[in-house]
């Protein structure tokens, strides 16, 4: 997601998506373990989206 798409997110939707990205990293790193992923990438941008998230969150609870 791009930061503008975040910044029209509501606080209750980046907490779902960022529980929703938290629990598919999780499946796909025990995939992973189990049989290699094709393109193993998909890891890393999924932590750097749930970061993404994260900071948005933060963000405007410090605006609060």
């Amino acid at each position: 997601m791009k930061k503008e798409d975040l910044s029209k997110l509501s606080v209750e939707d980046l907490k779902k998506q960022i529980a929703s990205a938290t629990e598919s990293l999780a499946k796909m790193k025990i995939g992973h373990k189990i049989t290699p992923l094709e393109n193993p990438i998909v890891i890393r941008n999924n932590r750097k989206a749930i970061a993404r998230l994260n900071t948005e969150l933060t963000k405007r609870q410090k605006q609060a």
